[in-house]
Formats: structure tokens, sequence, C-alpha cells
């Protein structure tokens, strides 16, 4: 799909097609479309960045909220978003150790107790030891420092799902 196709989508369809580039979060795509028209892919991206960086931190916690836990629930249950499936499949969630499975449900269990919402990683860019690795790590740090470092990992998911979605020519490549 070029940028023009995007550019040509109704709100509904933009919104079907965008809506999970930020987990479980249609209302970024909603509030994405009204910027059209895009220069290019790049600026969807910018877009939506923008959109996530202007939120209060009430918002910003809203959106790691709307993040699974890793090896969690939804996995065990088969009600993860497709993306998150292969997201965390990709980064060995679905095969680990009964060791490393109790570990995480406990990493994560404190790690939601003490920032109030779930650890979220780009676990397409990682592995399931160094998932393990940055949750004891970033269980220590500040809220707030916690909170944009995930908005980080938020925008990295992005860009790799949109990367999925859209055209990835040299031209159009985000």
């Amino acid at each position: 799909m070029d940028i023009s196709a995007v550019n040509a989508l109704p709100y509904e369809d933009f919104v079907n097609m965008f809506g999970n580039v930020v987990e479980r979060c249609p209302i970024v795509a909603a509030a994405v479309w009204s910027r059209r028209p895009f220069e290019n892919f790049k600026a969807v991206e910018t877009a939506i960045h923008e959109f996530i960086d202007e939120l209060p931190e009430s918002g910003k916690e809203g959106i790691l909220r709307c993040h699974p836990d890793l090896a969690g629930r939804d996995l065990h249950s088969g009600t993860l978003t497709r993306e998150s499936q292969e997201e965390q499949a990709r980064a060995g969630m679905h095969a680990l150790t009964s060791a490393e499975a109790s570990r995480l449900a406990q990493l994560n269990r404190d790690y939601k107790e003490r920032f109030g919402f779930p650890f979220v990683i780009c676990a397409r860019m990682s592995d399931k030891e160094t998932i393990l690795l940055r949750l004891t790590e970033r269980s220590q740090h500040e809220p707030h420092v916690e909170r944009s470092r995930g908005i980080e990992e938020v925008k990295k998911i992005c860009h790799l799902r949109l990367q999925g979605l859209l055209r990835t020519d040299a031209a159009n490549k985000l």
C-alpha cells in the first residue's frame, strides 16, 4: 500500500488497519487519522508518536496498561492480539521452562504492584533472557523514569508493527 492509498482510507478502514499499532489502543489511530494527509510513512509514525507524547501522564499510563503481561494469562488463555502472540512467541515466551515461567510471573506481579502498569518491552527486539534481565533492572527505576521507558518501548513496538503493515520499499521504508 502506498501513502496515497493510506491517505485515502476512510476513517473506519484507517482505524481497522492501524488500530493495534499501539496495543489495544484504537483511539490513537482514530486521533491520528485527522492529521492526514501524510507526506510519507515516516510521517504516519511521527504523528502517532506526537499524539502519545502530547498525552498527560495518566494517558501514557493508560497506554501502558493496555499491554498484556509477558507470558501471562492472555498468552495462556489465547486472548493475546495476533501481533502480541507473534511477538511473544518470537521472544520465546511460549517456551519458558517451569522455573523461568515462575520467575517471570513473580517479576511481573512485583513490577505491576510497584508501577501500576505491566512491564512493556519490545519483545521482537529481545529474547527471554534479555526480557528477564531488563524486567529485573527496570523494576528498580523511579516510577516517572519507568513510565518514560515504557513509552519508548511502545514506540519501538509501534515502529515494527507499522513496518509490517506498510510498504517497505526503499522510497517508503520507515
